[in-house]
């Protein structure tokens, strides 16, 4: 069978606000038919009051798309790059108008989520749905790219931003350090018809693996003073871990939480932690509060050493890897990269593949 043709690509993002009024419209537009508390809704808007009321995650976008027209640009295919979102400006209805009045009939979506769930994947199938029936008949058609958790170019990533890490901390704890690896939690009720823990455990796996080989070949070559030391790390020391729960006090969401199990480390006798937010892309507010504000008081408070790792961000092997999902989709000869024993996901999503959670 012929592949499709396609003549743009189309990032799908969460959004964010850029000023302070933006906030509470901005949240008011994230949890629409959902049953959080307005207490907590308030609470989430303070957070972002902290930074002048601006999410980084719109800033990361704008660079990611710059990287990535480089990208395109000196390796091809050079596919003009436009930008919607699911809760803030640019919106996706509006970015779909303006690519109909480009005459852009096809697109590939790349959405910035590596797993699946309901939230990052199913959810953003509808939003475009919707934004295209909003926009009418001359919506282009949109294909969205298959889920990267695995993909060698996002684990490259993640083992680098996880060394530079490493090295922050003092020489004699990097070898009893613990990496904690953390995702935004989900309720339990959508991680039990999703792959999404599954797919953050395999992902932590593998990060976990080409780390190990990286310091080792690293101590074997000599390259690094210390890496011999670093090799600890190899042994199980790792825990994948949630944050930013949103639902009611009810509703049983992922655990254990990242400001509980960094007591329990503390407890248990560890001084030095390495954080990796496994499953986010960019330092959007859920990393510079959640985890940078408030799991790093946490730390300080039981003297524990810590590190946050970087995202993948614009690191040039997940630009590149954006790339190599689209070679692939387009020419069905390309390989079709993943490591671990999961495999590449489905390019096309089941019907019943992460469903609209029962409320």
């Amino acid at each position: 069978m012929t592949p499709p043709s396609y003549d743009s690509l189309l990032i799908v993002s969460f959004g964010g606000p850029e000023g302070p009024d933006d906030v509470l419209p901005f949240l008011e537009n994230v949890l629409r038919g959902r049953n959080v508390p307005r207490e907590r809704m308030l609470e989430v808007a303070e957070h972002y009051q902290h930074f002048g009321g601006v999410s980084p995650i719109n800033a990361q976008n704008r660079a990611l798309i710059a990287a990535l027209e480089g990208e395109l640009h000196a390796h091809g295919p050079e596919l003009p790059i436009y930008w919607g979102n699911r809760n803030w400006r640019p919106l996706l209805a509006d970015t779909l108008r303006q690519m109909a009045a480009d005459g852009r009939r096809r697109a590939l979506a790349f959405v910035t989520a590596a797993t699946s769930s309901y939230s990052s994947c199913r959810q953003y199938l509808d939003n475009i749905a919707a934004a295209q029936a909003e926009v009418g008949s001359t919506a282009p058609a949109v294909d969205k790219l298959r889920a990267f958790f695995n993909h060698p170019g996002y684990i490259a990533a993640l083992v680098d931003r996880v060394t530079t890490a490493l090295d922050q901390l003092p020489e004699s704890q990097r070898r009893d350090a613990v990496l904690v690896f953390t995702a935004h939690s989900i309720p339990q009720s959508m991680a039990q018809t999703s792959r999404y823990q599954q797919q953050l455990e395999e992902a932590s796996r593998l990060v976990v693996a080409g780390l190990s080989t990286s310091l080792a070949r690293s101590a074997s070559e000599g390259i690094s003073a210390h890496a011999s030391n670093n090799l600890g790390l190899i042994d199980n020391r790792w825990r994948l871990v949630f944050q930013s729960r949103s639902g009611p006090p009810s509703q049983p969401w992922l655990e254990p939480d990242i400001c509980d199990y960094l007591r329990q480390l503390k407890a248990a006798g560890v001084q030095s932690v390495v954080v990796v937010p496994v499953g986010f892309i960019s330092d959007h507010m859920e990393v510079l509060y959640d985890l940078d504000t408030e799991a790093a008081a946490v730390a300080e408070e039981l003297g524990l050493n810590f590190v946050r790792a970087g995202t993948a961000g614009t690191h040039p092997r997940f630009v590149a890897m954006i790339r190599e999902l689209i070679v692939e989709r387009m020419d069905p000869r390309q390989p079709r990269l993943a490591l671990g024993e999961l495999g590449p996901s489905h390019d096309v999503c089941p019907a019943d593949c992460c469903p609209r959670p029962q409320r």
